[in-house]
């Protein structure tokens, strides 16, 4: 009976800390037009250098190159598109801008 008790014990234990756990949260907030019609938006960018290639390159750029983080978290780099070369911007929602 005690072993019984102590493994219903601990498989109740173990199973709130597996629900603990499940929950997630979205890496970029949700789309809102509104706000994003004025990318690049100014924030606290958390994607890596190489998430804001990878962002570019998904997203039908390539030859992406010189991305750097200004002061309002915004990458901004060059790329090519559509065979042209071009200036790019990702901002902390993931939006892509040329400039």
């Amino acid at each position: 009976m005690k072993k019984l008790l102590l493994a219903t014990m601990i498989v109740t234990a173990t199973s709130f800390g597996a629900l603990a756990q499940t929950a997630t949260t979205a890496p970029t907030p949700a789309p809102n037009a509104e706000a994003d019609k004025n990318a690049p938006l100014p924030g606290a960018n958390s994607f890596t250098e190489g998430q804001a290639k990878s962002r570019l390159e998904a997203n039908g750029y390539s030859n992406v190159m010189g991305l750097k983080k200004d002061d309002n978290g915004i990458w901004r780099g060059q790329a090519t598109h559509t065979g042209a070369t071009v200036n790019v911007s990702v901002d902390y929602r993931g939006n892509i801008v040329r400039n």
